[in-house]
């Protein structure tokens, strides 16, 4: 499918339809319908009774193979889901599911037509995975297109961004996301679409939701106790340290923005609270803090101690609250 914000891209991408390149790399902000809208155009690449518009017929062989996922000539890459500690690992594509596809592209495609593999998100692929494509898209075989979706192209291999054209996919309005969210009876859509930065295809997560509301409620008004047992809260959830990271960053940022009598980015509904926080802090000790977040983003998928660095971290916090302002 296409999402409503993508059907002017979805005519520009066709547009030049007979102008194809071997690789796509669609760019964009993350859940916002990049990888439906490669998805949409796999099976259009695929169809073998195409309109004049070129959009898939729904009603061939392929298209039913297709929307069964089981067309031959459509190979997909995503990362693997490790086997045990899932959730705490950094999802990768490895060198050896790149290969299992790659093999197949050097004979005869199964129906005859063109054969179409979708990676996302590219900047998934560990280095190994990404040279192996990128000889693969050095020497292309005949009639095979490459899809690749990144929510974030500074991530992706400059000589595979290179071997690629490059299409950016826009981010629906706020009026738009919020109407999508609200025909989805979702609730509280307003403060989910400021978190999610503005994107509306994000996971429903109500067990996160109401995790993430204990930790505005700790940073609202810190004690050691109430981090301690925060801290053992999160780690039962097995959970990786970049969750919280990313909450923590986004309140330290929407507390800077209090300091200087700005509305909030991703807790609106915090705003009184931020700013509480803002007058007993400074600017100083708030980049102090996102210095010591950053520090520990090489390790927000790592097989560490959770629990501990979840105690240091907002320990840090809490310090932070108690120096005076200068």
């Amino acid at each position: 499918m296409i999402y409503p914000w993508h059907t002017a891209a979805w005519h520009t991408l066709t547009a030049n339809w007979y102008t194809q390149p071997n690789a796509w790399l669609f760019v964009g902000r993350e859940h916002t319908g990049k990888t439906a809208l490669a998805h949409h155009f796999a099976q259009a690449l695929l169809c073998e009774q195409a309109s004049a518009q070129h959009e898939p017929c729904g009603q061939c062989p392929s298209c039913h193979l297709f929307t069964q996922n089981a067309h031959p000539d459509f190979y997909t890459l995503t990362p693997e889901q490790p086997e045990t500690d899932g959730s705490r690992k950094l999802l990768q594509i490895k060198i050896d599911a790149v290969r299992d596809v790659l093999e197949p592209l050097t004979q005869t495609s199964v129906r005859g037509g063109r054969r179409v593999v979708l990676v996302s998100p590219a900047e998934s692929m560990n280095i190994q995975a990404a040279n192996a494509l990128l000889k693969m898209l050095e020497e292309p075989p005949a009639a095979v297109i490459f899809l690749l979706v990144s929510h974030n192209r500074d991530r992706v291999l400059p000589t595979i961004k290179s071997r690629c054209r490059q299409f950016a996919l826009p981010t629906p309005s706020h009026h738009e996301a919020l109407s999508f969210l609200q025909q989805h009876q979702i609730d509280n859509a307003e403060n989910l679409l400021a978190f999610h930065s503005g994107a509306p295809l994000f996971d429903r997560q109500p067990e996160n939701d109401v995790l993430r509301e204990n930790l505005l409620d700790l940073l609202a008004e810190p004690r050691l106790l109430k981090i301690l047992d925060y801290a053992a809260e999160f780690d039962k959830q097995k959970l990786p340290l970049a969750i919280l990271l990313d909450w923590l960053q986004k309140w330290t940022i929407d507390v800077s923005l209090a300091a200087q009598k700005i509305q909030p980015l991703y807790y609106p509904h915090r705003a009184e609270q931020a700013q509480k926080i803002a007058v007993k802090t400074n600017p100083a000790t708030l980049f102090q803090f996102s210095g010591c977040l950053n520090r520990l983003h090489p390790y927000g998928h790592h097989s560490l101690n959770v629990k501990m660095q979840t105690e240091y971290v907002l320990s840090e916090y809490l310090s932070l609250l108690t120096r005076k302002p200068h």
